[in-house]
């Protein structure tokens, strides 16, 4: 298993003396508590309170400004001095570097409003999920058998926090993804004129939309559920180049469901990580089967092992537990080397993967 450097140098020896390693297994076994007073230090305005003071402030006047109990202030403030997000010094409370974070990262908002609205209640049945290969903490949300069919279904802040970490994820690659893109299309000379783009999993049609923004011949097709092709037509109507913009609806799960043909290219961002491994290679097996020698399949993924840094692998193989327990029971964020073998054993020859789009985004260039 090949790993970047800085996850290679963090993750193949042991770096801790051992009181750190005995600190890291107290903070795993409070980690639940950890994440609430933390999401509520930001929630009650704490955090922001001791940056905006000058010298910090005494836990009387945080208990004046927030119009909480001394009690719940205190409990709050010394919890988080031991957790590492607020310091203690002359009687007053100032933020560390690590609440900072806390409070300014955007993706670490991301990262907080996701497992506290969609995943927290479902964290509870990781065990059963690990264990029977099915989605069993979506229960608490609805009976689907994945989280996809349920989406549309879900209360409005769960939704609101699901699409904020899709769409935060993908957004920040999706520049430097569109000039990829369309530098390495060989388009057929037959219909050199226009663009034809298939967009698998194209979800609510962010992609699509910034695809006809940004080539004025691109005609682009989603292939989704009956369910994200909806809401994708919600979203797309009336906005520039929504008429060079199609669905079509269907169960990429049924091994059956063959691929439309004609395009020039093929777009799975974000995608394949919804599957299991032999789901990944059944797709990708009826997207060969559609290609011409001129299509380019583009698969961009955040996968763990490509991450430049640390923090990112880290964040990655923790989100992989979302899918196990909430969204499908059976795929993860995958290292690259099991994508590719999924790639190979679909009859697809990896032409090019170039790393570093966006927030730790790689994408793999097939062709037939």
């Amino acid at each position: 298993m090949n790993l970047f450097p800085a996850l290679e140098k963090r993750y193949t020896k042991e770096t801790k003396s051992a009181l750190e390693a005995q600190r890291l297994a107290h903070e795993i076994s409070f980690g639940p508590i950890v994440f609430q007073v933390s999401r509520l230090m930001i929630k009650f305005g704490i955090l922001q309170m001791l940056i905006d003071s000058k010298n910090g402030l005494t836990l009387d006047e945080v208990t004046q400004q927030t119009k909480l109990s001394k009690y719940a202030c205190q409990c709050l403030l010394e919890a988080s001095l031991t957790i590492g997000t607020v310091l203690f010094q002359e009687d007053k409370f100032t933020c560390s570097k690590a609440g900072w974070f806390l409070l300014n990262d955007p993706l670490v908002k991301v990262d907080i409003d996701f497992n506290h609205d969609v995943n927290y209640l479902g964290w509870f049945h990781l065990e059963e999920a690990l264990l029977s290969g099915k989605p069993e903490g979506l229960k608490v949300y609805g009976n689907w058998p994945t989280i996809y069919e349920g989406l549309s279904q879900l209360p409005e802040n769960v939704q609101k926090s699901w699409f904020g970490f899709d769409h935060y994820y993908s957004d920040q690659s999706f520049d430097e993804a569109l000039k990829l893109v369309f530098e390495n299309l060989c388009r057929d000379a037959a219909h050199h004129i226009s663009t034809t783009l298939l967009d698998v999993g194209g979800n609510t049609g962010r992609w699509a939309l910034r695809c006809v923004d940004y080539d004025k011949n691109v005609k682009v097709t989603i292939m989704d559920l009956p369910q994200q092709i909806e809401l994708m037509k919600n979203n797309t109507a009336k906005k520039k180049g929504a008429d060079r913009i199609f669905g079509h609806a269907c169960n990429l799960l049924d091994h059956k469901t063959p691929f439309p043909t004609g395009f020039d290219a093929i777009w799975l961002s974000q995608f394949l990580d919804c599957f299991s491994e032999e789901e990944v290679t059944s797709i990708l097996t009826r997207a060969a089967k559609s290609m011409k020698k001129h299509t380019r399949l583009f698969i961009m993924e955040t996968f763990w092992d490509r991450q430049r840094f640390e923090t990112a692998a880290y964040a990655l193989t923790q989100i992989s537990l979302y899918f196990t327990a909430l969204a499908n029971g059976n795929s993860k964020m995958y290292h690259s080397e099991d994508m590719i073998r999924c790639v190979e054993n679909a009859g697809l020859i990896v032409e090019k993967i170039i790393d570093g789009l966006g927030k730790g985004h790689s994408v793999i260039i097939c062709r037939i």
